[in-house]
């Protein structure tokens, strides 16, 4: 399906898999873009985790905009920016880390995999309250989803200070 994608425009700026792999591990969040059945596109940041080599997000179960278009539509493509820095060289600029990633969305529903993605994003974002992880993730599993997203194609560009390349 997305095979016929436009070619990354700026090759010079192109990261390796093992780059966007690293940026996925610590960016804070995402912007993922769904369409539904009519092709109404629709962007909303989550926050997420990039656990045994695919993304994850959490939210309400089956409520709101992002889960029904994904009921309708399983494709999205999600934005994902490591380090931005604003710089004045010989001109005004950006030293960046991005990826975009094309993939599929499917809800996952067995019930040891979601408490183990539970335990990733909380791990992620609060690992200073992991004590608190096992009553309160149970607690909440039953009107919690948890949606994997497949990484069908990936690609990662950067524009860094020339020292660090």
């Amino acid at each position: 399906m997305f095979e016929n994608l436009p070619k990354l425009h700026r090759k010079d700026r192109q990261i390796s898999f093992e780059a966007c792999e690293q940026i996925l591990q610590n960016a804070e969040y995402m912007v993922m873009a769904t369409a539904d059945s009519n092709a109404i596109p629709y962007a909303t940041p989550l926050s997420f985790v990039y656990f045994e080599g695919k993304i994850y997000f959490h939210s309400g179960m089956h409520k709101g905009h992002k889960a029904s278009n994904t009921a309708e539509n399983p494709y999205c493509s999600l934005a994902v920016v490591g380090k931005t820095q604003p710089v004045y060289t010989k001109n005004f600029t950006t030293y960046f880390e991005s990826v975009i990633i094309f993939g599929k969305v499917s809800e996952v529903t067995d019930s040891a995999r979601k408490k183990a993605v539970l335990f990733a994003l909380a791990e992620k974002y609060l690992p200073e309250y992991m004590h608190h992880a096992e009553h309160d993730i149970t607690a909440s599993l039953e009107w919690t989803a948890v949606y994997e997203i497949s990484l069908d194609k990936v690609t990662g560009k950067a524009k860094r200070a020339k020292n660090d390349a």
